[in-house]
């Protein structure tokens, strides 16, 4: 008994994982890393100045779409340091405290980019479905409330899961990410992590599962509309303005499923396929959101064109 005793207290940190048996090329694998980073905060902060001193663009659209670019600066920053550590330093070591800290903000940002996802989706399914009352329904004022409650759902959502991890002793500390995230520290536990898992997976139903399910019914509106009522011409022009939306949800929405499969279920797995879906979760949205909506997104790109050429 004591010798258990202890094993649950002899660990303080956990130890982080790069690409496994890629050690020696730590320092070669880290330069698509932080061109992958310099990108995204580049292109997600061209997008919100654009938006924020153009006047022209403060329009509901604009408006998720720049919420959208934080909350991927946001995941790119909680991200950075750990990921950029192990590549560029090889320091693998992460305090309890700090691991339980960047699972909050890794799994509340994700909730609020889903959040925003479906927001954007309402967007259109108004401007589509119901143009004439466009205006009256996304009125400036009302927006700041809707994200105000979004934001409040995915800390609400995500706040208990640090605290059921701190009450925790830990028999094993090696994490197979660069990353914390809440599925994989459980699993490290001495105790039973069946209440904690169940939670999560509640979590993640009530938030992105929900999400999910509400924008795919929203595009089958869409849909439904633009078939029925327009032209073949005005359908493919309608649709052409929800592309780089279905190109966000896509990205976001399917490497996280994948990985939220293969955390639960998939114990035979290969932990190479989870460390690079879990890479394309959390590094990809951010690199390629901005891209696509500067290409896709007339207004916005004249706007940023602009601002190089002065």
């Amino acid at each position: 008994m004591s010798a258990v005793n202890d094993t649950r207290f002899q660990f303080a940190v956990f130890l982080l994982t790069g690409l496994p048996g890629q050690e020696d090329m730590h320092l070669w694998i880290s330069i698509p890393f932080c061109f992958m980073y310099v990108i995204s905060i580049l292109g997600n902060s061209i997008i919100l100045f654009v938006i924020k001193t153009d006047p022209i663009l403060h329009e509901p659209m604009y408006i998720f779409l720049s919420m959208l670019a934080v909350t991927e600066l946001s995941i790119s920053i909680a991200t950075m340091p750990t990921i950029l550590g192990i590549y560029l330093f090889n320091t693998r070591e992460i305090s309890l405290d700090a691991c339980f800290a960047q699972l909050f903000f890794i799994h509340s940002l994700q909730c609020i980019e889903s959040a925003v996802l479906l927001l954007m989706a309402f967007d259109r399914f108004i401007a589509i479905c119901n143009p004439l009352r466009y205006a009256s329904i996304l009125t400036l004022p009302k927006i700041p409330k809707m994200s105000l409650m979004f934001l409040l759902r995915g800390i609400a959502v995500v706040f208990p899961l640090p605290l059921f991890l701190k009450r925790f002793q830990y028999c094993r500390n090696v994490l197979s990410h660069s990353y914390c995230l809440f599925q994989e520290v459980m699993k490290m536990a001495c105790s039973d992590i069946s209440v904690n898992s169940i939670y999560g997976l509640f979590a993640k139903l009530l938030t992105m599962g929900l999400d999910s399910l509400l924008i795919f019914l929203s595009y089958l509106m869409i849909l439904k509309t633009v078939l029925i009522v327009v032209s073949s011409k005005e359908c493919l022009r309608a649709l052409n303005t929800c592309i780089s939306h279905l190109c966000a949800v896509l990205l976001f929405y399917i490497p996280e499923l994948g990985l939220s499969v293969i955390h639960r279920f998939g114990k035979g797995s290969s932990p190479l396929l989870q460390i690079l879906l879990g890479y394309i979760s959390l590094l990809v949205p951010p690199l390629i959101n901005p891209i696509v909506y500067s290409l896709k997104s007339k207004h916005l790109r004249v706007r940023i064109f602009k601002m190089f050429i002065k």
